[in-house]
């Protein structure tokens, strides 16, 4: 799963990633919360991360990692 701005995640659909577009802060925090309790990994743009800096906790789950 990728989570972020549009311009950054759309081209992982091609790879079958599972996208999640949210364009602003408030916009990322609501998908992180609708997220499905089967999401693993998230892949978040440097936006996206900096707006759930607050609510990610290292070792929870899902796992994430931010792109450069």
């Amino acid at each position: 799963m990728v989570l972020g701005e549009a311009t950054e995640v759309q081209g992982f659909e091609l790879a079958g990633a599972v996208v999640v577009i949210a364009e602003g802060p408030e916009e990322v925090r609501q998908s992180w919360r609708d997220l499905p309790e089967t999401a693993e990994v998230v892949v978040l743009t440097a936006r996206a991360a900096a707006a759930l800096r607050d609510d990610l906790e290292p070792g929870t789950r899902p796992l994430t990692t931010v792109m450069p």
